[in-house]
């Protein structure tokens, strides 16, 4: 069972182009592929304005800009692993509300199939898959268009 906190911290957003909680909880449980997962699952998915994200991705990343979505990977404290009881809290996903609209309209994409793919983006991030060399980003490109096609959603790869 997934435990979504969603949490929606923008005001200047119409609530019509934000994701809902049950198509937020849909996207991931599509994108929580990892075996471990199986069973109770927690995760938060927070919805924010350009701010906040500047400030995440400056502290965290030291990328004093916007981005679309960071993701926080939770790691189990090591004596709680020790003894078999890790919790099952997986991360966070931040997501700028305001990228994430400017993007799907310059790259001429539907607006829920792109709120879709930074979900699924994010919670394979904090699943470890990564896209800074080239065959990462292959893989986890093609993952994505596989699940985002399972949800009958176009690749968010190919050109429109």
């Amino acid at each position: 069972m997934i435990h979504l906190d969603y949490q929606v911290a923008v005001e200047e957003i119409d609530e019509a182009e934000l994701p809902t909680y049950e198509q937020c909880l849909k996207w991931v449980e599509a994108a929580l592929l990892d075996d471990r997962l199986d069973g109770e699952t927690e995760l938060t998915v927070r919805i924010v304005d350009e701010d906040e994200i500047q400030t995440l991705n400056r502290d965290y990343r030291g990328k004093d800009k916007t981005t679309n979505v960071l993701s926080f990977p939770f790691e189990n404290p090591p004596v709680l692993v020790d003894l078999g009881e890790e919790l099952p809290y997986i991360g966070d996903l931040v997501i700028c509300a305001a990228v994430v609209l400017q993007e799907a309209k310059a790259q001429h994409k539907p607006l829920e199939a792109h709120w879709a793919h930074m979900v699924v983006h994010g919670c394979l991030h904090l699943q470890g898959m990564d896209h800074m060399e080239d065959d990462e980003a292959i893989e986890m490109e093609a993952l994505e268009a596989e699940i985002l096609a399972d949800l009958g959603y176009d690749s968010p790869y190919e050109s429109n």
